[in-house]
C-alpha cells in the first residue's frame, strides 16, 4: 500500500508548497467537511491537508463534523493522519511554544457523534493505545531534524469548549497527571480508528490553561500571538515529516491500520442497508472482501 499523508490542522499549513497543489470538495454520506481538501505532493508523496476549522475558522470545536472530516480523508486514501492541535499546558515543563507529541487521551465530550457504527451495524474498536507508534516515531524525528522544542508522551484531555476551562476544572485535570488540554482531538482520533487510519497528535501549547499563578487566566490576545510562532514551526514540521516519510505505508505494530478485523460484531443478515452504504469508505477493507 501507498503511503499518504494527511494533515488536519488550521492556519500555518494552508499554502505548503505543495506540488501540483488544488483543492478539491469531496462528498460524504456523512454531511459536509469542514472544507475542502487540499491534495498535492511533496517529493512524489501524496499529502492532503483539511483545515479542521474550515477556511477563516467558521466551525467551533463542538460543530465540527468529525464524522464527515475522516470519511473525506478516508476516501482521499489518507493511510497516517497527523493531528496539528492548539493546547493549554498543564504542566509547568511544557510552556508555551513547546509541541508534545501525546500518546494518550481523557475524552470529556459530551455533544458530538463519536462512531460510524450504530443501530443495524455495531462495530467496537480497541484504542487503549490511540496513538500509531511509528508514525508518532516519524513526527518525533521531524521535530528534531527541525530544531523545534518537543516532549515525547503524555496525556491529552479533551473538553467540550468553546469556553476555556475553569480554575476548579484546571487544578482537577492536573491532579489527574494530564500534560495538555484541548477541545478537538475528540472524537476526530476514535473516528481515525474506526476508519483504520494511522494517528498522531502533536500538541502546539499557547497557554497555561487557568491554574498557573503567574499567568492567571487565559489571555485570548497572547494565545493567538503564540499560535502564530506555533503555526511557522509547524509548516517546517510538515515539510520535514514529508520528505522523509515512507512511500510504502508500513504495518502498525498495534494495528490501527486493520482495526476492525474482528470490530464489526452484527450478523450480516442483520445489518442496516442504509448504514452499510454510509459505510463504503470507512469499513471498505472488511465489508468488500
Amino acid at each position: 500500500m501507498k503511503s499518504v499523508l494527511g494533515i488536519v490542522g488550521g492556519s500555518g499549513v494552508y499554502d505548503l508548497p505543495l506540488d501540483k497543489a488544488e483543492w478539491r470538495t469531496v462528498e460524504s454520506p456523512w454531511g459536509k467537511p469542514s472544507d475542502q481538501l487540499r491534495v498535492g505532493e511533496i517529493d512524489g508523496l501524496k499529502v492532503v491537508f483539511l483545515p479542521r476549522h474550515g477556511r477563516g475558522h467558521v466551525h467551533s470545536p463542538s460543530t465540527i463534523n468529525y464524522r464527515a472530516n475522516i470519511d473525506a480523508l478516508k476516501r482521499m486514501e489518507v493511510t497516517d493522519l497527523v493531528s496539528l492541535s492548539a493546547v493549554g499546558s498543564l504542566k509547568e515543563e511544557l510552556p508555551p511554544g513547546m509541541f508534545v507529541v501525546i500518546d494518550q487521551f481523557i475524552d470529556r465530550t459530551f455533544a458530538r457523534e463519536k462512531s460510524f457504527f450504530g443501530t443495524g451495524c455495531v462495530g467496537h474498536v480497541p484504542f487503549s493505545h490511540p496513538i500509531s507508534p511509528l508514525l508518532a516515531d516519524a513526527v518525533q524525528n521531524a521535530l528534531k531534524a527541525e530544531n523545534i522544542s518537543h516532549s515525547r508522551g503524555g496525556t491529552y484531555v479533551v473538553m467540550e469548549g468553546p469556553q476555556f476551562s475553569t480554575l476548579a476544572e484546571s487544578q482537577l485535570y492536573r491532579s489527574w497527571g494530564a500534560s495538555v488540554i484541548g477541545m478537538t482531538n475528540m472524537p476526530e482520533a476514535k473516528l481515525a480508528r474506526e476508519a483504520e487510519i494511522c494517528y498522531c497528535t502533536v500538541a502546539m501549547v499557547t497557554d497555561y490553561d487557568s491554574w498557573h499563578g503567574d499567568h492567571g487566566t487565559v489571555d485570548v490576545a497572547k494565545v493567538v500571538a503564540v499560535m502564530k510562532t506555533n503555526a511557522n514551526k509547524a509548516g517546517k514540521l510538515v515539510l520535514r515529516l514529508a520528505r522523509e516519510f515512507p512511500k510504502g505505508h508500513p504495518a502498525c505494530p498495534i494495528g490501527s491500520d486493520r482495526a476492525l478485523e474482528h470490530a464489526i460484531i452484527t450478523a450480516e443478515s442483520s445489518r442496516d442497508p442504509y448504514l452499510m452504504k454510509k459505510l463504503d469508505a470507512v469499513a471498505a477493507r472488511v465489508l468488500l472482501r
